[in-house]
Formats: structure tokens, sequence, C-alpha cells
């Protein structure tokens, strides 16, 4: 199994987690999966999406930008399918959309 797109990404400030939707290589064309991974689990395998955000987020020209704009998509596919190697437990079921 391997993570091959991601669709969409979200880093949740909030709930401290990063909300996103993926298409393994085992998945159709309609098919996705979503989850959300709590920031350290993410810290826990040395990745750090959000503090590059808190860095920029602190200015006040930067308040109406999305934080997702900051981030690298290629660390986050990385990040997702060395997560999902070691918890293949915690990978979502495929959803149709």
């Amino acid at each position: 199994m391997e993570i091959i797109e991601i669709i969409t990404f979200h880093i949740n400030r909030l709930e401290e987690v990063l909300e996103v939707s993926f298409r393994t290589n085992s998945d159709s064309e309609e098919e996705c999966r979503e989850g959300k991974i709590p920031f350290i689990e993410i810290d826990d395998f040395g990745y750090d999406f959000h503090a590059e955000i808190d860095e920029f987020s602190s200015s006040d020209e930067y308040d109406d930008i999305d934080d997702d704009l900051f981030v690298n998509e290629n660390e986050i596919l990385s990040f997702l399918n060395e997560y999902y190697v070691l918890f293949m437990d915690k990978l979502p079921k495929p959803e149709l959309f």
C-alpha cells in the first residue's frame, strides 16, 4: 500500500490535527480515504507542519492567508506513507465520493 495522491488537506490548529483526504495505489478513481492525525503523532515522526505555520501566522500581514498555503504537500505525502506503514490499523477505509 502506498499513498499516491493527496486530494485535500487542512491543518486544523483548533483541534490540533491534520485533516487529510487521499488515495492509495489500491483505490479506484471514485474512492478516497479521510483521516485526522493529531499533531503530537506528526511530531513523533519528526515532521513539524504546524510550527512552520505559527511563524507566519503571528504576523498581521498573514492574517487573511490560508495556513495550508505554507505547507509542503510532498512532505505530507512522505509523512502519510511512513505513518500508515507503521500504523496500518489506523488506515481509513476507502469511501466513494
